[in-house]
């Protein structure tokens, strides 16, 4: 991601007047001024003349715009002997634009120096479903103006340099020799592995996949992937619709020249028949211990149910039921934690743990207990109440910033959920009874079909 490399005694006057922008948001936050947790947040939604869907939410107190642009093109969409091939075009993105009419070409420092002039920021990742592009500038007319015309110039022209992906290349293949002395790391991998069984969420770069990468094929995946007619483009700030539009309208244009190119459907991941586990030797002070399945689609109709539930069995930190099991009753385990991450996949339910190697085989134990026992008879009605407590009241720092309100309204687009998502949210959680809790668990997670990973145990 290009990001504003500034030294403090060079800071320039728009950096110092960006610093003031930022304490005046707090200062407005604090005071109230900022809209609340519970105020109508509108979004307003729109197909632009390209084929993109547009959301916006004009947020005029900070003269700021953050712009999200996503497309079906995260790692679900490498092809096996490529795993990484999503993230390294995400990566070589800012090494560079070429030449474009009277605009000269920019190599990645001098790409870099061009939006620190513009005291903006433009970048690009990929996750396990989706490519995204982002860029945040100021909306002062021309720095909005210079931001949105360099975005677009990198859209259409990346340099794609060769050297630059050779010397990138050996640094992620040194990282991967680095991660493969942490137990941490084989865990991940073989509990990945185990829960996916070759579905594409399962796939991880390795020196194989990252050497079969070229810039060719960065660039066949940019063209086919990254194209206007699959976009979703997400935009909070201090601007008005049909500057919005005009802006999807110069962000697009790159992307139309890439036609729209249909996608193959990627298949489900597919349940556990039986369980599996796997023991791994490994000289460390603790134990790496994993446990889960796949777990549940994103647009499933208990998502409230089993984001509550989570946070009682062991999202919700040192309030959680395998925190007071785990380490606080038996002091087995520093920290304890469980997860869902679903996507458009059913991606895994996860619960990890450290421990001393000798006490693995315990805290497994104990560990699988509490989770059977949790499926079996669901939380009390004070888990509940206390979980309910706990998310409502903290609503609130999910949109404290333009940054974390347009990561929701990209989550709405994404989605597909209703535009009013927000505003309901705290009424959705409510609602959660211990019977719907009970309801959901039983039928996504089975205790006696899960994946275990041992690393390091004796």
């Amino acid at each position: 991601m290009t990001t504003s490399r500034i030294k403090p005694h060079l800071a320039p006057p728009w950096f110092l007047r960006l610093r003031r922008f930022a304490a005046l948001y707090l200062v407005l936050a604090l005071t109230g001024v900022v809209g609340t947790a519970t105020a109508a947040i509108p979004i307003e939604h729109w197909v632009h003349a390209s084929g993109a869907r547009v959301y916006l939410v004009t947020s005029p107190t900070i003269p700021m715009l953050d712009v999200q642009i996503n497309v079906d093109g995260g790692s679900r969409r490498d092809p096996a002997a490529q795993a990484g091939l999503a993230s390294a075009t995400a990566s070589l993105l800012s090494a560079g634009v070429q030449a474009q009419g009277s605009f000269p070409a920019l190599d990645e420092n001098q790409l870099s120096e061009a939006w620190v002039d513009l005291g903006a920021q433009f970048g690009a990742s990929a996750g396990s479903d989706r490519f995204s592009l982002s860029l945040r500038t100021l909306t002062r007319d021309d720095l909005l103006s210079g931001a949105v015309r360099l975005a677009a110039r990198q859209m259409a022209a990346p340099a794609w340099p060769e050297t630059v992906w050779q010397r990138d290349r050996e640094r992620l293949l040194a990282s991967l020799r680095e991660a493969d002395t942490r137990p941490a790391t084989h865990a991940s991998r073989s509990f990945a592995r185990a829960v996916y069984r070759g579905h594409p969420y399962g796939q991880e770069p390795t020196a194989d996949t990252l050497m079969a990468i070229g810039v060719a094929d960065m660039q066949g995946f940019w063209r086919r992937h990254v194209v206007a007619c699959r976009a979703q483009v997400s935009l909070v700030g201090a601007i008005d619709r049909p500057t919005a539009d005009r802006i999807v309208g110069e962000l697009m244009a790159p992307l139309q020249a890439h036609g729209c190119e249909d996608l193959p459907a990627v298949s489900e991941v597919q349940p556990l028949a039986q369980a599996i586990e796997e023991r791994l030797p490994f000289d460390a002070a603790q134990a790496q211990v994993l446990l889960g399945q796949p777990g549940y689609r994103r647009n499933d109709p208990d998502f409230f149910a089993l984001l509550v539930g989570n946070h009682i069995l062991g999202g919700g930190g040192f309030t959680s039921r395998l925190t007071h099991e785990v380490r606080e009753r038996r002091g087995l385990s520093y920290s304890v934690y469980s997860y869902f991450s679903p996507g458009l996949h059913a991606g895994a339910f996860q619960l990890g743990l450290t421990t001393r190697p000798d006490q693995a085989d315990l805290a497994l134990s104990v560990a699988r207990e509490v989770v059977s026992g949790f499926v079996a008879d669901g939380p009390t009605e004070a888990e509940l109440r206390a979980a309910k407590d706990n998310l409502v009241n903290g609503f609130g720092l999910r949109l404290d910033s333009n940054r974390k309100l347009l990561d929701n309204v990209a989550n709405i687009a994404w989605n597909g959920l209703p535009l009013d998502y927000l505003e309901h949210w705290t009424d959705r959680v409510e609602a959660v009874t211990v019977d719907d809790i009970r309801r959901a668990f039983q039928r996504v997670l089975q205790p006696g079909r899960m994946v275990t990973v041992v690393v390091g145990g004796t």
